[in-house]
């Protein structure tokens, strides 16, 4: 009973920690939201006046803002003028701060002295550097970072080399600080000889920060320069630099490398430790296993944690949690068997987070067994189950229309005495089938104290949509309890809701609604009134729609479905049009726009014989137009179109585009054109194609016996028809 109380008062603790830490964190976010939004609409001078008549002290924080605010407008702005008011508006601010007594920090004036750099406003400046050392002298080394940064940017070789003169050895004054910004700057620029003659000269052991010297071995990795990263490491641990931060090193290098694979990485990382018999450190491993899972490299990862713990290091369970995280974005469901092993194999101790990320992986595998399994293992290694675990499983169950089996979980978390929450009244809801439960579960949620969160509002709308109960569907937005900062998340439910249970028209008025007061519909609810849009003659709407989405992702998927819509209505420029866009988005990603024409071209080959004019017309548009060579599937699609039409001369045509687009003839290219060539009627060249058919695969055989019953004998049959209508007559 003790451990019971322990358990739960540490969980309490987490979860306070936790809160406080979500609620400063969303605090920053809101600030700088609201400091983005002020500024955009009065200006930085007429926030600040905000600021003080709301009996807010403007303080560092709120100045670095506005700043930032200001510089990212000259940024974006196209009109020099505009530009130049922003800026100036930035350095009045900066001015008014240091009459309140600030201290001028980096995070002040960096931003001013590079947008300086990138812009090459050299006068501009070193006007500016001027009041920043007057302020504070020792600010001065760091100014020089800035300098170098501002010459290589405008690409002055002279003063450049006048610094890193400046850096070669000097009698009597100790000026290493310059020297270590200029060299930091050298680092950042990518100036290999300079960096290299400055390198052979400079004492690493001098330089004032770990951070600093992970920035040049990352500086060495990226130009290959390992001779002295290895100079380096030998110098770091003949002067006891610390294993730990060796080890860091190592992985700043190693992992800065260009074009070397993420398990040559993890190779690299070991040799050189083994080189230089240094134990990795547990952050070092842990660095490692992030950079991974970013890569989705989960095996990779999933040998490094093996690897620690065999070493006798420890790991955090957060490391785990990232796994999980990567192997729900790589969709590698089945490697969830890996993680749980590892787990067991070494007593490690994971929590409920862990077991729910787990389970939540069995799940959308299919594996409800293995789900369950956990859950379990989860008790006997007295680990409280939560309802966010079984709603997991409860999810998996609806997605794959169990409703039963989703309700015996529900019935399992009353047996564990394990409260439902929001979410597991979400998903209830939004799967009932009928008005009546829609009702019983709301009710139930409700009696039970259990706030309506906009999951559940979209859920209703969802549960009355599928129901037909359109109306009330509709009249889920007059709750009173609905929060005006998720109302248009929940108006875009209901426009998606509508469109894909075929209330088109609805739909379109909401998103009308939505426009009219300024705003957009969420991306997700373009996407689903694009993909159920159903009049035929109206693209002006999807194209209007399309220019809502302004996320790359959900811009192209929106742009591929209105390409297959201009296709089946058989808009030629529109399609064009809009693969011309699609392919100026992908950039260099021939496959994307690949698979996007030959699912243009499969429409094509199952669409009318008689609008094979369409796909020819496109071919020729794509090739001339866009610059793009047909794909292999591509042109066996328009073959197939051509065979359905049962025309010899196209046929012919798109035989020879194959040849055109670099691509050779194979078994499957002869036995297509045997089928076009038959399906024509012309016997003569079809039996040649067939000469060039290897027949030694008994399947090859049998593909070519169904082709000639369906075409030749069909052929013959109907010639024997016309003969015996011609003798009866």
């Amino acid at each position: 009973m003790s451990n019971n109380k322990t358990s739960l008062m540490q969980k309490e603790v987490s979860r306070e920690r936790k809160q406080k830490w979500v609620f400063k964190t969303s605090q920053v976010i809101r600030f700088n939201r609201l400091i983005k939004m002020c500024g955009d609409k009065l200006g930085a001078k007429a926030t600040m006046e905000v600021f003080d008549k709301l009996g807010r002290e403007t303080g560092l924080k709120e100045y670095n803002a506005l700043i930032a605010l200001c510089l990212e407008n000259a940024r974006t702005s196209d009109d020099e003028d505009v530009a130049l008011e922003h800026i100036s508006e930035a350095f009045r601010t900066f001015k008014k701060m240091r009459e309140r007594g600030f201290q001028v920090e980096e995070e002040t004036y960096g931003p001013f002295l590079i947008y300086f750099i990138d812009r090459g406003m050299v006068e501009e400046f070193f006007f500016f550097c001027g009041p920043i050392k007057d302020g504070n002298p020792s600010l001065l080394p760091r100014l020089g970072y800035y300098e170098m940064l501002l010459w290589i940017g405008v690409n002055n070789e002279k003063k450049i080399q006048e610094l890193c003169h400046y850096i070669a050895p000097t009698d009597g004054i100790d000026d290493f600080e310059f020297k270590e910004n200029y060299l930091l700057a050298l680092c950042q620029s990518g100036r290999k000889e300079d960096l290299t003659q400055l390198l052979e000269i400079i004492d690493i052991k001098r330089i004032s920060s770990v951070d600093k010297v992970v920035h040049i071995f990352k500086s060495l990795g990226r130009l290959s320069l390992e001779s002295f990263a290895e100079k380096f490491l030998l110098a770091f641990k003949s002067c006891d630099y610390g294993m730990e931060n060796i080890s860091r090193l190592i992985l700043s290098y190693a992992s800065s490398i260009p074009n070397l694979k993420v398990e040559d990485t993890f190779l690299k990382f070991k040799s050189l430790h083994k080189k230089f018999t240094i134990i990795p450190s547990s952050a070092s491993y842990e660095m490692l296993i992030t950079y991974c899972c970013d890569f989705h490299k989960v095996h990779v990862a999933l040998d490094m944690v093996n690897e620690m713990c065999e070493l006798g290091l420890s790991l955090s369970i957060e490391m785990l949690h990232r796994i999980s995280h990567a192997c729900e974005e790589s969709y590698e469901f089945h490697l969830v068997r890996q993680i749980y092993s590892v787990i067991c194999l070494h007593n490690l101790k994971p929590n409920s987070e862990t077991f729910r990320r787990m389970i939540s992986l069995s799940v959308k595998m299919k594996d409800f067994e293995g789900a369950y399994a956990m859950l379990n293992d989860m008790k006997k290694m007295k680990v409280m189950p939560t309802a966010s675990i079984y709603n997991a499983i409860m999810a998996g169950y609806f997605r794959e229309k169990k409703s039963s089996a989703a309700l015996t979980v529900l019935k399992n978390m009353e047996c564990e005495d394990i409260k439902p929450d929001t979410q597991t009244f979400s998903y209830l809801i939004g799967n009932c089938d009928c008005e009546e439960d829609i009702s019983k579960y709301y009710e139930e949620m409700k009696s039970a104290g259990i706030q309506v969160t906009k999951h559940v509002f979209m859920a209703l709308i969802n549960a009355y949509a599928t129901c037909g109960q359109f109306e009330k569907a509709k009249q889920v937005l007059l709750d009173k309890g609905i929060p005006f900062k998720s109302l248009k998340e929940i108006k875009s439910a209901l426009a998606s809701a509508l469109a894909s249970n075929g209330q088109m028209l609805d739909a379109l008025n909401i998103y009308k609604e939505i426009k009219q007061v300024g705003d957009t519909l969420e991306p997700k609810a373009v996407i689903s009134l694009i993909e159920h849009f159903n009049f035929e003659r109206e693209l002006s709407t999807l194209l209007q729609l399309l220019e809502e989405l302004h996320d790359p992702d959900y811009w192209v998927d929106a742009c591929c479905r209105i390409v297959l819509h201009c296709v089946k209505i058989k808009d030629l420029r529109s399609t064009v049009d809009l693969l011309k866009q699609l392919k100026d988005k992908l950039h260099n990603d021939d496959l994307g726009i690949d698979f996007l024409c030959d699912e243009v071209f499969s429409l094509i080959a199952e669409g009318d014989a008689k609008e094979l004019w369409f796909g020819l017309a496109l071919l020729q548009a794509i090739k001339d137009e866009i610059g793009l060579i047909p794909s292999r599937k591509s042109l066996d699609f328009l073959l197939t179109a051509c065979t359905n039409a049962k025309d010899s001369q196209n046929s012919l045509f798109i035989w020879k585009e194959y040849q055109l687009a670099g691509l050779s003839y194979n078994i499957l290219s002869y036995l297509r054109m045997y089928q076009a060539l038959l399906a024509c009627g012309d016997l003569k060249s079809a039996n040649i194609m067939l000469t060039k058919i290897p027949t030694d695969d008994p399947h090859i055989r049998l593909i070519i016996k169904a082709y000639q019953t369906t075409y030749v004998q069909s052929t013959s049959s109907k010639t024997k028809k016309k003969m015996q209508k011609r003798k009866g007559a």
